[in-house]
């Protein structure tokens, strides 16, 4: 089946672009926008202009987003407004809090597209109640899975010898979302939780921090504590090794909630609420919000928990699965 990438190049720099088409072996993208960073209604503005562009060059059979990031958005309605059939991979996670621009763009691209691909059941119960057509929704699993158990593998990388790590004895931090990292008080009582952890379970902190965290740092005049190692951004698999060897997981990402449930590492969620519900209701993982209180009373619950639990996310085939389904769409 004939296909091409379209990368609208909402992420440009080498650690969280250019090095995932290296290190995985992808092909290169035929179109590239380059439509950089800048307010939200900037930036979607620029994808949905270029992005109708190339489709009505390209006049595809079917357009596929994954996710919840403005390229989803301006992709599915760009395809839409054309006529051109939409599969949303990723269908169906809610959040409930439209102060995250991830939400808003998860209902849009739902409610936009003619196939909606659910990693779960519950994904698919979400759709149902909102007046989807359930001819639209397949339960698929999600790529996710696909995508830790392929490279893992590949993980080679010595980043724990480099850094001075071993296997289980140190925390892994990600903080980047809008609404925490943006809001002074969120961000300080986030970064105070995070050293209260550190010192309470004796664990060194490793927080490969986001271009956005670290701007923001710099802008509120936050001094870091020695117990928390910032380090540059990482390329996935050097990421993946990371998470994989980490006693611990304290995170805002939706996407790092669920590889740390398939690699059973107990995860504290730094948010009032989850679009991935199934990691609470498994056991891999608790939401703490973001004060620091509460962080580390989180934080203890979680460490040395039995990691016991039963992925929910799929069996690592959802990306087989949904290309079956998209080569019987251009066939009907």
């Amino acid at each position: 089946m004939a296909y091409f990438i379209l990368h609208t190049g909402q992420h440009y720099s080498y650690t969280m672009d250019k090095v995932f088409f290296e290190q995985l072996g992808l092909p290169e993208a035929k179109y590239n926008l380059d439509a950089g960073s800048g307010m939200h209604g900037e930036q979607t503005g620029k994808m949905l202009a270029g992005i109708e562009t190339v489709l009505l060059e390209e006049k595809p059979d079917v357009v596929l987003v994954q996710g919840d990031t403005n390229t989803v958005l301006a992709g599915a309605l760009a395809a839409s407004k054309l006529h051109i059939k939409v599969g949303h991979v990723e269908a169906g996670l809610r959040s409930f809090d439209r102060r995250m621009p991830e939400e808003i763009n998860r209902v849009l691209a739902d409610h936009s597209s003619d196939y909606l691909f659910a990693p779960t059941e519950r994904s698919r119960e979400m759709l149902l109640r909102e007046g989807i057509d359930d001819d639209k929704i397949f339960v698929t699993g999600n790529t996710i899975v696909d995508a830790v158990s392929q490279n893992l593998k590949l993980a080679k990388s010595d980043v724990l010898k480099k850094m001075g790590f071993k296997e289980k004895e140190y925390i892994l931090v990600t903080a980047h979302r809008e609404e925490n990292v943006d809001d002074p008080e969120r961000f300080r009582n986030i970064l105070k939780g995070i050293d209260m952890v550190s010192k309470e379970l004796d664990l060194p902190a490793v927080y490969p921090i986001h271009p956005r965290s670290r701007k923001m740092m710099e802008k509120f005049g936050f001094n870091m504590n020695s117990s928390i190692k910032l380090i540059e951004p990482l390329d996935y698999l050097n990421f993946l090794k990371l998470e994989a060897g980490a006693q611990l997981v304290l995170t805002d990402s939706g996407g790092v909630q669920e590889e740390a449930c398939i690699l059973g590492v107990p995860c504290v969620t730094l948010r009032d609420n989850t679009e991935r519900p199934e990691t609470v209701e498994v056991g891999s993982n608790v939401l703490a919000g973001t004060e620091s209180d509460k962080i580390v009373e989180s934080a203890r619950s979680m460490f040395l928990k039995d990691e016991g639990w039963k992925n929910p996310f799929g069996d690592g085939t959802a990306a087989e699965k949904i290309g079956r389904i998209v080569k019987k769409i251009r066939k009907s």
